[in-house]
C-alpha cells in the first residue's frame, strides 16, 4: 500500500522562495535548497502509511516552532515514477476514472504489457502482466493478497485511490511476481470535508445494469481522518454457446465424432462493496490506521443448450438438450490496521496486523434429456467453501550516513480453508472415496532486508534479500495432501542520469522471483468432466485433478529501461525485459486407471515440466501535441506497445509459449478539452493480435485477436457536477477460441465462439 508522497517546506529566506516558485512553476517541489546557516535543524518526516520503500525527495520539517508559511506540493503520477528507484508505473485516479470503465480490469488493459483474459468489453477475464497468466502476475489491494474468489474484475473504479504497477519483484512487497506486480489502492482518507455521489447505469445487449457509490471524507476533532466508500451495482448479462467439436482418425479421414453445441446463459447479480479508512494521530510522529473492506454479492445463472451429433461417431450422444440452473453467493469482511512509530530521529517502524474471513457458497443443478426429450440423468452440485486469514507483518526503518535507507522485515500470513462439496447423479453421491469435507491450511513465513541509497546525484541504488517458506496441507474423509516449500531471493535495481538536472534516466533491475503452486493445483480431489460424468469420457472433456508433489517455479529475471520525461508532465520510455525459469507447471493429459471409475478415464493433472524462457520489450509515450508542436492543439496522447516471446524447452515446437501468452498488445488514446466549453472527450484502441499455442506434444490451442475501441465524452456542468458518457467496445465482433488434440492416429479439434457486445454507460457524479 502506498501513500503520494507530499513534501511541505518552510520558506525561512527570500532563497528558498525564489526556489520554490520556480519549481512550482514547472509543477515540482525540490527539497535539495540548502537552508541559511540561522535555519534550525531539519528531520524526516514518516512516509504516509503504507508507502513503499524506494525513495522519492524527503520529506522535511523544522524541529523548532517558528513563524513560517508552508508550502505542499504533490507529486503526479509520472513525477512518483521518476522518483521511485525500482521501475514502477502510477495511475491515478483522472486516469482510472476518464473512460467511465465498470471494472478496474478494463482500466488495466490500456497499460503498457497488461492484458485482460476476458470477452472482449467485459472485463471479467485473468489480468495478466506480459501475456503472462496462471499466478505469474502478483495481485495486490492495499498491499494485502486478496482470498480466492475475488478478483480486480470485482472491484468498482469508484473505490479506488490510484494504482501501481511494478515490473519486477522487490523485497518488502514480495517475489511471487514473476511477471511484475499490480496493487490496487483504495480509497484513502483526505484533511477535507468531502461528499461525492456517483449513479449510473449500463447497457449491454438490451440489458439494463445500473450502479451507485458515495464517498465520504470527513474529521472528527483534529486527530482523527476518515474517509469511506460504498458501493451498490447489479449486473445483468447474456452470453451464447457455440462450441464445434470435430473428431477424426487420419487414416481415411473417418470421423469418429461430430458435435456442435448451441445456447444460451442469462446471469444476473447483485453487489455490495464498502471499503474504509480512519487514520488517528497518537502523538508526537505516532499513528494507527484501520481500514476495514467489505463485499458482499449474489447471483444466479440460468442456461440452457441443444447438442447436435452426426450419426455414425464412436461415442455414443451424451444427450440432447440441457437446462442448467444455479446461484451462489460471496461475502468478504477484511480488516487491516497499520501502526507506526518515530522511535528518533532517524528511525522509525510499522506494524501491520489484519483479519479476514471469507465464504463462497455456490449450488447447481443441471438436467440432461435424451434426443426425443425424455429426462437422462440430473446432476446436482453443492459446495460451501470458508477461508479464514490473520497477517502480521513489522517493519523497521533506519536511516543510515551516506543516504542509506534500511529497512528490514518480518511476515506471517495463515490461512485455512474449511469446504463441503456435494455432487449427486440422478440422487446418488459420487466420489464418496474422497469424502465430502476437506480442511486445507497454508502457513508462509517470510523475512528481508533491503538498503536504499543514492552512491551520487545521478545514480540510486537498491539491494535487497528475502526468504520466504510456504506450507500447505489439506485433508478430506480419505485423502491427505502436503507441500513444503521456501526461496531465497535476491533483488538488485539501479537508476543512472547523465546529470543531476537531466530528463532522461536509464533503469536496470536483476532480481529472482517465484510462482508457487496454488491450492487448488495441490489439493487431489478430482472435478468429473461435465460433458461425460459417468462412463469413458473423450480426450476433449478429461477429468480434473490436483498433484500434491508440485515444486514452485523460479525464474531469474533482468530489466533494462531507458524513460525520457518531457517539460508538461508527458514521457517516452522503453523497457527490456527476460526470465529464466526453472520448474514450469503445466496441465498434461493422461488415460488413466482411476479409483472413481470402473473404466480408464482421461485425466488433466498439473506437472513441473521443466525449463522455460520469456523475454519482451515494452514502448510508451504520454505527451500533448503542443509539446513538440508550438501552436498546435493540446490533444493528449497515450499510447503503447508491447512485444512478448517465450519458449518451452519440454515441448517440441512450433508455438512452444508460455499458456496464454499472446505475441504482444498494443494501445492509442487521445482525449481534448473544448476551450470554450465545458466539455472533454476522447477514445481509445486495444488491440490484442491473435495467437497459436503447443501446450504439450498432443496439445494445442488458438485464440482469435481481440480489438476493443472506447470513447467518452464528459460535460462538467458545474465546479460540483458532471454527466459523463462512456461506450465500450464499439467494434463488436466474435471472439474464438479453440484447442486441437492429436493423440496417435485420432485428431480432435473443438472452436468456441463467443459474441461480444457494445457496453454503454451513463453516469451522473456531484460532490456535495
Amino acid at each position: 500500500m502506498f501513500n503520494s508522497p507530499i513534501f511541505p517546506r518552510s520558506m525561512l529566506t527570500r532563497n528558498c522562495l525564489v526556489v520554490l516558485l520556480g519549481m512550482v512553476f514547472t509543477g515540482q517541489v525540490s527539497a535539495q535548497t540548502t537552508p541559511a546557516p540561522e535555519t534550525p535543524a531539519l528531520e524526516p518526516v514518516p512516509k504516509p502509511a503504507g508507502q513503499e520503500s524506494t525513495k522519492a525527495q524527503p520529506t522535511l520539517k523544522a524541529t523548532t516552532p517558528l513563524k513560517t508559511v508552508e508550502i505542499v506540493g504533490k507529486f503526479s503520477d509520472t513525477e512518483q515514477r521518476r522518483a521511485s528507484t525500482a521501475s514502477k508505473i502510477v495511475i491515478g485516479k483522472e486516469e482510472i476514472e476518464r473512460f467511465g470503465d465498470s471494472s478496474v480490469a478494463e482500466v488495466l488493459k490500456r497499460l503498457p504489457g497488461v492484458t485482460d483474459g476476458g470477452r472482449p468489453g467485459r472485463g471479467g477475464g485473468d489480468v495478466r502482466m506480459r501475456g503472462m497468466g496462471g499466478g505469474y502476475t502478483q495481485l495486490l489491494v492495499n498491499g494485502e493478497r486478496m482470498p480466492p474468489g475475488y478478483s480486480l474484475a470485482d472491484i468498482p473504479p469508484d473505490q479506488v485511490e490510484r494504482i501501481e504497477i511494478m515490473r519486477a519483484p522487490t523485497a518488502e512487497f514480495g517475489a511471487r511476481a514473476v511477471a511484475g506486480t499490480i496493487n490496487v489502492i483504495l480509497k484513502e482518507a483526505l484533511k477535507r470535508e468531502l461528499n461525492e455521489f456517483r449513479a449510473g447505469i449500463g447497457l449491454e445487449g438490451g440489458r439494463v445494469s445500473p450502479l451507485a457509490s458515495w464517498t465520504r471524507n470527513d474529521k472528527l476533532g483534529q486527530a482523527v481522518d476518515y474517509t469511506f466508500t460504498v458501493s451498490a451495482m447489479h449486473t445483468n448479462r447474456q452470453d451464447d454457446v457455440d462450441n464445434h467439436t470435430f473428431w477424426v482418425n487420419q487414416p481415411g479421414d473417418v470421423t469418429v465424432l461430430d458435435q456442435h453445441e448451441t445456447g444460451t446463459s442469462v446471469s444476473q447479480r447483485d453487489g455490495l462493496h464498502l471499503n474504509g479508512r480512519v487514520q488517528i494521530k497518537l502523538g508526537q510522529g505516532e499513528s494507527l490506521s484501520v481500514m476495514p473492506f467489505v463485499v458482499f454479492s449474489q447471483g444466479t445463472t440460468s442456461a440452457y443448450g441443444h447438442l447436435d451429433q452426426a450419426p455414425g461417431g464412436a461415442i455414443a450422444q451424451p444427450y440432447g438438450s440441457y437446462q442448467t440452473d444455479g446461484s451462489g453467493s460471496f461475502g468478504m469482511l477484511r480488516i487491516n490496521t497499520q501502526w507506526q512509530k518515530r522511535l528518533s530521529d532517524d528511525t522509525r517502524m510499522e506494524t501491520r496486523v489484519g483479519v479476514g474471513t471469507s465464504s463462497y457458497t455456490n449450488q447447481s443443478v443441471r438436467q440432461e434429456f435424451s434426443t426425443t426429450g425424455q429426462p437422462s440423468l440430473t446432476t446436482q452440485d453443492q459446495s460451501d467453501t470458508r477461508d479464514n486469514s490473520f497477517t502480521v507483518n513489522a517493519k523497521l526503518w533506519h536511516q543510515l550516513e551516506n543516504d542509506h535507507s534500511l529497512v528490514g522485515g518480518l511476515e506471517v500470513d495463515s490461512s485455512q480453508r474449511t469446504q463441503t462439496h456435494t455432487t449427486l447423479q440422478d440422487g446418488l453421491a459420487i466420489l464418496n472415496e474422497f469424502g465430502d469435507n476437506l480442511n486445507a491450511a497454508t502457513l508462509r513465513m517470510a523475512g528481508y532486508v533491503q538498503d536504499e541509497w543514492n552512491l551520487n546525484k545521478q545514480i540510486s541504488a537498491y539491494a535487497g534479500l528475502r526468504w520466504e517458506g510456504i506450507r500447505t496441507s489439506s485433508d478430506s474423509d480419505n485423502l491427505n495432501a502436503s507441500n513444503l516449500s521456501s526461496v531465497v531471493t535476491p533483488l538488485f535495481h539501479a537508476t543512472w542520469r547523465p546529470t543531476e538536472q537531466s530528463r532522461d534516466q536509464i533503469r536496470t533491475s536483476l532480481t529472482r522471483s517465484y510462482k508457487a503452486a496454488t491450492l487448488s493445483d495441490l489439493i487431489a480431489r478430482p472435478s468429473l468432466s461435465q460433458k461425460y460424468p459417468t462412463g469413458p469420457n473423450e480426450i476433449g472433456s478429461p477429468d480434473s485433478a490436483g498433484n500434491p508433489n508440485l515444486r514452485p517455479e523460479l525464474a531469474t529475471g533482468v530489466e533494462l529501461g531507458y524513460e525520457h520525461y518531457l517539460t508538461k508532465g508527458g514521457l517516452l520510455s522503453a523497457n527490456l525485459f527476460y526470465r529464466s525459469i526453472s520448474d514450469l507447471i503445466r496441465r498434461t493429459l493422461a488415460f488413466e486407471t482411476v479409483s472413481w471409475s470402473n473404466q480408464q478415464r482421461w485425466v488433466s493433472r498439473p506437472q513441473n515440466v521443466g525449463h522455460a524462457m520469456t523475454y519482451g520489450l515494452e514502448l510508451e509515450g504520454k505527451l500533448r501535441l503542443d509539446e513538440w508542436w508550438d501552436g498546435a492543439v493540446p490533444v493528449s496522447l497515450r499510447t503503447n506497445l508491447s512485444l512478448f516471446d517465450s519458449k518451452v524447452d519440454g515441448v517440441s515446437g512450433p508455438n512452444n509459449r508460455l499458456e496464454g501468452q499472446p505475441r504482444g498488445t498494443a494501445n492509442l488514446g487521445a482525449d481534448y478539452q473544448l476551450r470554450k466549453l465545458p466539455v472533454s472527450f476522447g477514445g481509445s484502441i486495444n488491440y490484442t493480435p491473435p495467437y497459436a499455442l503447443q501446450l504439450s506434444d498432443i496439445q494445442s490451442s488458438t485464440v482469435s485477436s481481440k480489438r476493443v475501441a472506447d470513447a467518452f465524452a464528459l460535460w462538467k456542468i458545474n465546479p460540483s457536477a458532471q454527466l459523463r458518457l462512456s461506450a465500450s467496445n464499439l467494434m463488436p465482433h466474435d471472439y474464438l477460441t479453440g484447442s486441437s488434440v492429436v493423440n496417435g492416429t485420432q485428431s480432435q479439434n473443438s472452436q468456441n465462439t463467443g459474441v461480444s457486445r457494445v457496453n454503454w454507460g451513463l453516469r451522473l457524479e456531484m460532490k456535495m
